[in-house]
């Protein structure tokens, strides 16, 4: 089973890192380390998937795949 892809990025305008998961719609973190925003997002997603889960909304499965893994495929 595939899993999420998490975007991970420095905000200077934010000055921090922000963490991403695109499937997720406005699933995102911050933190001051990349590490930081990852654990932060992973947090966020299970928080996400149990509150789609609460309000029976669908949950998308995982599909985003950035342009460079389709090309080095």
């Amino acid at each position: 089973m595939s899993d999420y892809h998490i975007n991970i990025f420095h905000s200077e305008e934010d000055e921090g890192w922000i963490a991403d998961i695109p499937d997720l719609p406005g699933c995102s973190a911050f933190g001051e380390s990349p590490e930081q925003a990852l654990n932060e997002v992973l947090v966020a997603k299970r928080l996400w998937i149990e509150s789609a889960k609460a309000d029976g909304a669908e949950i998308p499965k995982p599909k985003f795949r950035p342009a460079i893994y389709q090309v080095a495929s």
